[in-house]
């Protein structure tokens, strides 16, 4: 498949306006995005927010296991083995993608149904609408490739209730549609059979001058009833391990507490690479206090260091590539990740996120 059928774009007649869809159309790699996708939307994406015939934005993805697993991570790999500059350029075009869904000034509306993480989280979660279905799953795994929660997670993660976004980014843990309604990540819960009629309703009715407020009025009769939170529950263990200022910290109190999920916690984190889970900390806890372009641009620094680094190429080789689940991380221990070695992630870049 070319870049145009990867994903595809189409626009619903409707009363006071059209519908912009877009729709992702590469399940044979769980929609991974590539770097045609990521230009091409953005193209589109830059041209609707202006026109005054579109009156909102929907994206799908076709019917499969995933909504959007994340980057085309093979594509980035064979780039990275080489050093060539595609691998960064994949990330700055990204980000800018992030950025205009972040102040798209319309109401963009992602439907969440399967495998949903990384860059798929990026071009969901900063719309003004998310609407999961059962099949959704979401995740943040990049600790465990050498790398960070990029996509804007440094943003979103640490202004999630309490700690969770803490625990989310350097565990990878996975949630399900009913834990991210819980958690605000998702807002609304409906059955997969009923997006060609909400489809249709968004078209159908206009918006009024409140259009957002609109499109939540349109979505409600749609929504099904969510099960009770299981982690909810547990959000004091979590709170109370990972308010820890260092990941050593997090880790001793981790290993110390009596709840099950702090334990699993414990043993899911030793596994990661000790340079992503220093990097991370340190990237949600700045995050916290900026603003989102501020955090967008702290990240293409960090991906443009994490690009040349050892951790994040032999991650996604044994992760990704040769599936043997055994990275070799270096340095290969906590204690041998210097304060100056975390630094130097944050160290500005020739060419700066614009």
């Amino acid at each position: 498949m070319d870049a145009y059928t990867d994903i595809l774009f189409e626009e619903i007649p409707g009363e006071g306006g059209n519908i912009g869809l877009i729709t992702l159309n590469r399940p044979q790699a769980l929609n991974a995005l590539n770097s045609d996708m990521v230009r091409v939307m953005y193209k589109k994406l830059h041209i609707w927010a202006t026109l005054s015939t579109i009156k909102a934005v929907i994206i799908r993805a076709v019917e499969g296991r995933a909504f959007c697993a994340g980057g085309d991570l093979r594509s980035i790999y064979e780039e990275m083995k080489i050093h060539h500059p595609s691998a960064t350029e994949f990330f700055y075009h990204e980000y800018q993608l992030n950025r205009l869904i972040f102040h798209f000034p319309k109401p963009y509306i992602a439907f969440l149904d399967g495998i949903t993480m990384g860059g798929g989280v990026g071009i969901s979660i900063h719309g003004s609408h998310r609407v999961a279905t059962d099949n959704l799953v979401f995740a943040m795994p990049e600790t465990g490739i050498g790398f960070f929660p990029d996509i804007g997670g440094t943003y979103f993660l640490p202004r999630l209730p309490s700690r969770l976004g803490f625990y989310l980014a350097l565990t990878g843990a996975r949630l399900a549609a009913d834990e991210c309604i819980a958690f605000s990540i998702a807002q609304y819960k409906v059955s997969r059979d009923t997006f060609p009629a909400l489809i249709q309703a968004l078209a159908a009715h206009p918006f009024e001058k409140n259009a957002r407020a609109s499109v939540t009025q349109l979505i409600k009769p749609f929504t099904i009833s969510t099960s009770p939170s299981l982690l909810m529950p547990q959000q004091a263990d979590v709170d109370a391990c990972f308010s820890a200022d260092t990941i050593e910290m997090i880790l001793e109190t981790l290993h110390s507490s009596s709840s099950s999920l702090c334990k699993e916690a414990a043993q899911v984190m030793t596994k990661k690479s000790p340079t992503s889970l220093k990097v991370t900390l340190r990237a949600l806890q700045i995050g916290k206090q900026l603003d989102f372009d501020a955090c967008m641009q702290q990240e293409y620094r960090l991906v443009s260091h994490f690009i040349n680094s050892h951790d994040f190429l032999e991650g996604i080789r044994a992760i990704i590539i040769d599936k043997d689940q055994t990275p070799h991380w270096q340095p290969d221990s906590l204690q041998k990740v210097t304060p100056e070695a975390v630094n130097q992630y944050f160290a500005p870049v020739a060419k700066e996120l614009v």
